[in-house]
């Protein structure tokens, strides 16, 4: 019984309820942040390299 009453109980307040969106399992491809942070760093440097070599 007591099981029951800890499964209906309400979360915690959260600042604009991050900690609900956080717990909500979605569908969909999981990306680790390590790589939608390198992406975009790799793709800049990979640029100013080309700029750089191909400069004549």
């Amino acid at each position: 019984m007591a099981e029951g009453k800890k499964k209906n109980a309400p979360l915690p307040a959260s600042s604009a309820g991050l900690l609900r969106f956080f717990e909500d399992e979605t569908k969909g491809v999981k990306i680790d942040p390590k790589i939608i942070v390198c992406m975009p760093i790799s793709l800049v440097a990979l640029s100013w390299a080309i700029d750089l070599l191909l400069i004549p």
